[in-house]
């Protein structure tokens, strides 16, 4: 067990001090800026969400860390280039989240009124700090594609741009898969393969499915059924036909059924 008081990230915040030091500490840490760990923090991120489709609390455990770790760097290297420090990171997200929840740390609110009262709370601290007046504003570029897609559509649901039920936006599926098929060159098809990604998105938005987790539960069926296909055809399965190759997956999807 460790020495430090509970909850308590100071100890944390020291080695990363440490670490950055530019005299004592660790070369590799003390030459890295917030460009180049940023892929680091998403990669972290993933890794949180992967123990919890997982369910190994062990495993979400220690990405939590590893996450936190990502928070402790890029605060040390703002404090040290007098912007910001971790105690700072702290106070923020903690005044932010008792002033969006009027309905638990107010007085006289209902909390069934709580998730109306965050997006306006919310949509008033953007408009505050935004320069940019679209209803679009703030929806972070480097999120992944699927994920920045649905929240523009969220966003451009709020204002009254959106197809009222599913049929618009099938129908559209059907006429993005069409100009897929007419593209002439690798522009056009990668800009229409574009279009109906967006689109199958909207659609994955009207069915009140996160379409990022549902391509990443794909992936995972994917993974499961190809590994049993080589498993069945052991060291034969790179010279099979396609045919054969064909049956192994159908083989794979009964025996996936069935257990």
């Amino acid at each position: 067990m460790s020495n430090a008081s509970p909850a308590d990230i100071m100890p944390l915040a020291k080695v990363m001090a440490r670490l950055r030091d530019p005299d004592t500490g660790c070369p590799w840490d003390i030459e890295q800026d917030f460009a180049s760990i940023a892929p680091y923090t998403i990669e972290e991120a993933y890794e949180v969400a992967d123990a919890i489709e997982r369910e190994d609390m062990a495993a979400l455990r220690d990405e939590l860390g590893d996450l936190l770790l990502q928070v402790a760097f890029h605060s040390r290297m703002a404090e040290q280039a007098g912007h910001f420090a971790l105690q700072d990171v702290i106070d923020a997200i903690t005044q932010k989240m008792i002033r969006r929840h009027p309905h638990v740390f107010g007085e006289g609110a209902r909390r069934e009124d709580g998730h109306a009262q965050w997006e306006v709370i919310k949509a008033a601290e953007r408009a505050e700090k935004e320069p940019d007046p679209s209803a679009l504003a703030g929806v972070a570029i480097t999120l992944p594609a699927l994920v920045r897609a649905e929240k523009l559509q969220n966003r451009a649901a709020r204002t009254g741009f959106d197809w009222p039920d599913t049929v618009g936006v099938i129908d559209k599926i059907f006429e993005e898969l069409d100009e897929v098929r007419e593209a002439e060159d690798q522009d056009a098809r990668e800009e229409e393969i574009g279009d109906l990604l967006f689109v199958v998105v909207n659609l994955a938005r009207h069915l009140k499915v996160d379409p990022e987790v549902a391509l990443r539960k794909a992936n995972g069926k994917f993974d499961r059924r190809f590994r049993t296909m080589e498993q069945l055809a052991g060291d034969a399965f790179a010279g099979l036909s396609l045919d054969d190759k064909e049956a192994l997956w159908q083989q794979a999807k009964r025996r996936e059924k069935t257990e």
